[in-house]
C-alpha cells in the first residue's frame, strides 16, 4: 500500500515516436534523452495503448503499468471517485510534441460517428511550452467557408486559404474538440492533454513527403465525415487565465507557485506538468517538460516551487 500521510508521486519513463515533422528540441531545451539521428515529434509520456505503454520509473511499483495500475490498483493509485469508471484503460493520454515543421490538416472524429468510421473520438488541448516568435496554429474554418467551398480547395490545392490562422505564443493554449479542423505550426514545443485514442484523419499535408520518400496517406472522405463546418475561427486562451480546459473528458489548470502548495484532494489524484522553474513533490524534483502522477493515497500532495518563477498544469479527470 501506498503512504497516506504524504505524497508519493510516481513518474514514467517517456516514449519517443519518431515524426516527419519532428525535431530535437526534447534534448536541446529540455535535456531528455532522445534515439541519435531519429526526427522526435512526440513524447508520449503518459499513456495506457495497446500498443504503447507507460512504465513506472521507480518506487514500489516500478516495473508496472500504467494499465497495470488502472485495471489492479485504481482505488488505491486514482482514488474512490473513478472506482466505477468504465474505460478499460487509462481514459487520457499526455504527451509532448516539438512540431520543427508544421503538422498535417487533420481532424479527430466526434463521437456521433467515430464508431462508424473504425476510430476513437479524440477531444485534446494544446499549451505552448515554447512559440517561436511568428509561430502559429491553425483552427477551425474562416468565417463563411461552407462544405463546398472546402471542398473546391481540396481539389484546387488552396486548403490553406480556407483555414483560421491564429498567432501562438508561449504560455498561451487552445481546446481542439473532436470535429475542429487543425494543423500545428512550425517552431512549437506544446503539452498535448487528450482523450485516449490515437485515431487522427489528414485531410492535407502540404504537398510533403513522409519519411519513406513518399507522400503521406489521406483520410479524405473520413476527415469529410468528421469536419465540424459551423466551426468558426476559434482563439487560444491567455496564459494569464487558471483554466486551460474543461470538459467531459478532462480538467487542466495552470497555476503559478510563488510558495508551497498542497494539490491533495479526498479520493483523487491529479497529473503534474513543470513547465517553468523546477517543483519538488515529496522525493521527486520536476523540471520543465517532466510529469508526475499523484496519487490519490496521498492526504498532503505539497508541491514546493525551487525558483520563483516555477508553473505548473494540474490534470484531472471529471468524477
Amino acid at each position: 500500500m501506498l503512504s497516506t500521510d504524504q505524497a508519493i508521486p510516481i513518474s514514467f519513463e517517456a516514449v519517443p515516436m519518431e515524426r516527419v515533422w519532428g525535431g530535437r528540441l526534447f534534448k536541446t531545451l529540455l535535456g531528455k534523452q532522445l534515439p541519435e539521428n531519429v526526427l522526435i515529434g512526440e513524447l508520449w509520456e503518459i499513456v495506457d495503448r495497446p500498443e504503447t505503454q507507460s512504465v513506472v520509473q521507480r518506487g514500489i511499483f516500478a516495473g508496472k503499468t500504467l494499465h497495470t495500475l488502472w485495471s489492479q490498483h485504481r482505488e488505491e493509485v486514482f482514488g474512490k471517485l473513478h472506482v466505477g469508471n468504465p474505460s478499460r484503460r487509462f481514459p487520457l493520454l499526455i504527451k509532448l510534441l516539438d512540431a520543427r515543421e508544421r503538422l498535417s490538416v487533420q481532424v479527430h472524429p466526434p463521437i456521433s460517428c467515430a464508431e462508424k468510421l473504425g476510430g476513437e473520438p479524440k477531444t485534446e488541448c494544446w499549451y505552448f511550452l515554447q512559440a517561436l516568435e511568428g509561430s502559429v496554429i491553425y483552427a477551425g474554418l474562416k468565417r463563411g467557408v461552407t462544405r463546398e467551398t472546402f471542398e473546391e480547395a481540396l481539389r484546387q490545392g488552396t486548403v490553406e486559404k480556407t483555414l483560421h490562422v491564429a498567432s501562438a505564443k508561449s504560455g498561451n493554449s487552445i481546446f481542439i474538440p473532436s470535429g475542429r479542423l487543425h494543423a500545428i505550426g512550425e517552431g512549437l514545443l506544446i503539452v498535448e492533454i487528450q482523450q485516449n485514442s490515437d485515431t487522427t484523419y489528414r485531410v492535407f499535408d502540404w504537398n510533403r513527403n513522409g519519411l519513406d520518400g513518399k507522400p503521406r496517406e489521406l483520410q479524405v472522405d473520413a476527415s469529410l465525415a468528421s469536419i465540424d463546418f459551423d466551426d468558426f475561427e476559434p482563439m487560444p486562451t491567455c496564459g494569464d487565465e487558471l483554466i486551460v480546459a474543461d470538459c467531459p473528458y478532462f480538467r487542466v489548470e495552470k497555476h503559478l507557485l510563488p510558495s508551497a502548495m498542497d494539490i491533495g484532494k479526498k479520493d483523487d489524484f491529479s497529473v503534474v506538468t513543470c513547465l517553468s522553474g523546477g517543483v519538488k513533490c515529496g522525493t521527486l524534483s520536476l523540471k520543465p517538460g517532466e510529469f508526475a502522477l499523484i496519487p490519490a493515497s496521498s492526504l498532503r500532495a505539497e508541491l514546493i516551487p525551487e525558483v520563483p518563477s516555477t508553473s505548473i498544469l494540474i490534470t484531472r479527470l471529471p468524477a
